[in-house]
This record gives structure tokens, sequence and C-alpha cells, in this order.
């Protein structure tokens, strides 16, 4: 999969699955546009993919609260004055709160869901307007498992995950004309932490066989965006180690 002189925005990209995906395409010859609230953690990002021996390509820092309109605005705009294209676009960036929905506050709940999911409607829309005009690109929204079952105290997250999905295939089939695709991966558990930390059974009830890692999902990244896979669209791919297969049985 080669990805050289692409232009790919990641956001969320400073820490966790979003930084091994941008680390990942740069791997690969793209230049990387991290998109990251957290201006620290971000530049640490793009400083790490520059200096990597590993990369083929480039990374650049640009601050973006995802969850501000404005913000994804200039992200855009910033993308288009500066390399005049957009090739791949990956609407990492979310966050959750585990609370009850009896006291779920709407401000939270719109936070989450603005945060979550207007966010990949309104960073498609705008990438959409740049990417028609050289022939088309791709687009990547990170759902989860939780968009099909969930532990208590989740409703926001799981709201703003299952409207994913749902965005995904009506985007598809809107943006399809203009060469366009827009797919969904939903990942399960993937430690961002200390993997050595993790206890025998966390891996044993994965029909995989362990818990995923962030270039699990990163590597997926690149096979949805590559341009050789332009007949998969409005499509989501689950990789959770197999779990929302298994079926559990309480003695």
């Amino acid at each position: 999969m080669q990805f050289t002189d692409k232009i790919v925005i990641v956001t969320g990209a400073g820490s966790g699955i979003g930084r091994a995906i941008a680390g990942m395409y740069a791997a690969h010859g793209a230049h990387v546009v991290i998109a990251e609230r957290n201006a620290e953690m971000g530049e640490a990002a793009a400083q790490a993919i520059n200096a990597s021996d590993s990369s083929t390509g480039t990374a650049t820092f640009h601050q973006v609260d995802v969850s501000q309109p404005k913000d994804i605005e200039q992200l855009m705009q910033m993308t288009d004055e500066r390399w005049g294209r957009l090739d791949v676009l990956v609407n990492n960036a979310g966050l959750s709160t585990w609370e009850s929905p009896y006291e779920l506050a709407v401000e939270a709940w719109d936070h989450i869901l603005n945060t979550n999911l207007r966010s990949v409607f309104l960073g498609s829309r705008e990438a959409a307007k740049i990417m028609r005009k050289h022939g088309g690109g791709a687009i990547l929204n990170m759902s989860s498992s939780r968009a099909h079952m969930s532990e208590p105290n989740t409703e926001a997250y799981a709201a703003s995950k299952g409207g994913i999905l749902a965005l995904t295939h009506a985007l598809a089939v809107s943006l399809g004309p203009d060469g366009i695709r827009v797919n969904a991966i939903s990942p399960g558990w993937i430690e961002n932490g200390d993997y050595s930390a993790l206890r025998p059974e966390d891996h044993e009830q994965h029909p995989a066989g362990r818990v995923g890692v962030p270039d699990d999902i990163a590597r997926a990244c690149l096979f949805l965006t590559q341009k050789d896979n332009d007949f998969i669209t409005g499509t989501e791919l689950v990789i959770d180690g197999g779990m929302t297969r298994k079926m559990i049985y309480l003695p």
C-alpha cells in the first residue's frame, strides 16, 4: 500500500489510535496533518513522526477542537491553501463519559454528540469540497463496537457511535458520484496503555486470543483508503478480536 505524497488528515492524532494511524500513513509516504486539540500532544506526535527512521512521509500539527465548527472549517481551508488537495480524511477524534442516564446533563450530551458525531459530518462535508475538485478521495469514520453493544451508563457515547454508522452509509451514497468513498471502522478493546499489565483473562475472552493494539486499527485504515480498493464504500469493518460474535453463558 503506497501513499507517497498523499495528503492525509487524522483528527485526534495526538495519542492512542489516532497517533498510530498518523504514523502508519507517514511510514507509507503520506504527508499527515495531525489535527489535535492538545497542542503539546499534537506537536510531540508530529515531531516523533518526522524524526522516525521508518517514516518516508512527513507530519504537520494543526490545533483543532472538532467540537467547534470554525476550527474544522479553518483546518480544511489551511489544507486546501497549503497543499491544494486532500486525499484521505480520518475522522478519529472522540470522547466519552460514564454517567447514569438519570443524571446525564443536556450540556454533557450535547458536548459528546458535537465532538463525536457532528464533527464527522462537518469534517466530511468540508473535506469533500476539496476532494471533488481533484477527482475524489476517501473518508474513514471511527465508530466503535459500542454502536452494537453497551455497558451501563454509556448512552451518549453509544448514540454518537451508532450515528456515525448511519452517517457513513448516507455520505457514501451522496458523495459517491464525486468519486469519494466513505467507510467506518468499529474498534473493540484497543489497549492504549501498558499492554504488559493486561491479565491472561483479558486476552482469553477474545476469540482472537489477545487484546487489540492501535496498529491493528491503523493497518485497516490503510486498506480501506487505498485507491485500488475503490469498490469498498458505505461499509463498516468491526475490529474487535471477535468479541461481538462471542456468545457468553453465565454458569
